[in-house]
């Protein structure tokens, strides 16, 4: 009788069909849902991973030792010696690239009007290796080394009614603790992926913004680049020690997954939402439990004939299970190939959160992409026949205690 229990499992569930799939279906929304979720926060957590990287802090991003400490006040003369440091990053075998910036806040006037922004100073000759400025350049060009020249984002440019070729003064406090004015001209308009980068930044050459913040020779920050397989925190230490020894000066040199609380909570979040898994699926199975009782009420005559026919009560337990068993894994197969397909398609087109994130300032781009992961899809599969199978076992116990004279009085 054992060796027919599959096959006499899988035969019932054909016996009634509607309540089969009921149950099919519900275990199959709990894995597309899941499997959706999981692809979204992958999405948003390699988009968050890269946009770091490129325009906030590198891989590993290095400043003055005292800059945090007194960063409300805007300490443009804390900086750190681009020019010095930059041969000893080049001699590290696990750097990649490097580059310097200056970021400061400064007063934007267009005629009798004016608007706070952020400036940055960028050397772009190695910014190329941290953002690919030809893909989100939308019109003109990037400005040139030595030329009073910017670069805006595409928000900025529609706000404040800017074009190529216009002229705005900026106005700011120096690392002297004076104020200095410089006016640039408009040479190209980008669609940065980050919100805040279109709204209210402009990028400008950097030994202009050096000249026009009284920091020649200085820089705000590093950035660098590590090759792959290079551990950012190690390379960091390596890096912060060799300044010392070089230069004899100690910096803050960190590793960007260190300096990024929003990161970390967003991998802490990834985390509790398996918790909301495990919740989904339960949900799911209780639809499992009550089918399954309702049928073990149907076929009450049934049970009673197979057990006086002598099929024992742990038999009876294997075959409710494995019906159960089949369910769950047809109804989390079909949830997780929609939720693949679903984020695949996703993957190509995106999903565009620009109006819900707008006033929200977060490093996430505005446009989601989320991820096909295969190995997780199997495991999110797997989780979910474990558990919507278990979901059977109370009413298959349940069916392995009916007598079978109490059984055959049902009509």
């Amino acid at each position: 009788m054992t060796t027919k229990l599959p096959r006499l499992a899988f035969r019932n569930i054909f016996r009634n069909l509607r309540r089969s799939i009921l149950s099919a279906v519900a275990i199959s929304v709990s894995a597309l849902s899941i499997v959706m979720l999981f692809g979204l926060l992958d999405g948003m957590e390699i988009d968050m991973a890269n946009n770091l990287q490129s325009y906030y802090t590198g891989e590993v991003r290095i400043r003055n030792v005292d800059y945090e400490k007194y960063e409300r006040y805007n300490p443009l003369h804390l900086g750190v010696d681009w020019e010095a440091i930059a041969p000893i990053l080049m001699d590290n075998p696990s750097v990649e690239s490097a580059t310097a910036r200056i970021s400061f806040p400064a007063n934007m006037y267009i005629g009798e009007n004016s608007q706070v922004v952020m400036g940055v100073g960028a050397d772009f000759s190695t910014e190329e290796a941290f953002i690919d400025f030809p893909a989100i350049l939308k019109e003109g060009r990037l400005p040139e080394q030595g030329k009073n020249e910017m670069l805006i984002g595409s928000a900025m440019a529609r706000e404040l009614n800017l074009s190529i070729g216009d002229k705005v003064t900026m106005l700011t406090t120096t690392a002297a603790r004076g104020s200095n004015a410089i006016t640039l001209q408009v040479v190209g308009i980008a669609t940065f992926p980050v919100g805040s980068l279109n709204t209210n930044m402009f990028w400008a050459p950097l030994d202009r913004m050096q000249y026009f913040l009284r920091m020649e020779g200085l820089s705000q920050e590093i950035l660098v680049l590590l090759k792959d397989g290079a551990k950012e925190s190690l390379v960091a230490q390596e890096i912060h020690d060799e300044i010392s020894q070089s230069l004899g000066i100690e910096t803050d040199t960190r590793s960007w997954k260190d300096l990024n609380i929003m990161y970390s909570m967003l991998r802490i979040m990834k985390v509790a939402y398996y918790f909301v898994a495990i919740f989904f699926f339960l949900l799911g199975s209780t639809v499992i439990i009550n089918t399954t009782m309702m049928v073990i009420f149907e076929r009450m005559r049934e049970i009673g004939t197979l057990s006086a026919l002598g099929m024992q009560g742990s038999e009876l337990t294997k075959l409710f299970l494995l019906e159960g068993f089949f369910i769950s894994v047809i109804g989390s197969g079909v949830g997780v190939i929609i939720g693949m397909i679903g984020n695949y398609y996703l993957s190509k087109v995106g999903i565009n959160f620009t109006d819900a994130m707008s006033g929200i300032d977060l490093e996430v781009s505005s446009i989601f992409y989320p991820q096909v992961n295969i190995l997780k899809s199997f495991f999110i599969w797997l989780y979910a026949v474990v558990i919507s199978s278990l979901a059977t076992f109370i009413p298959s116990r349940r069916a392995s205690k009916i007598e079978p004279v109490e059984a055959l009085r049902y009509v």
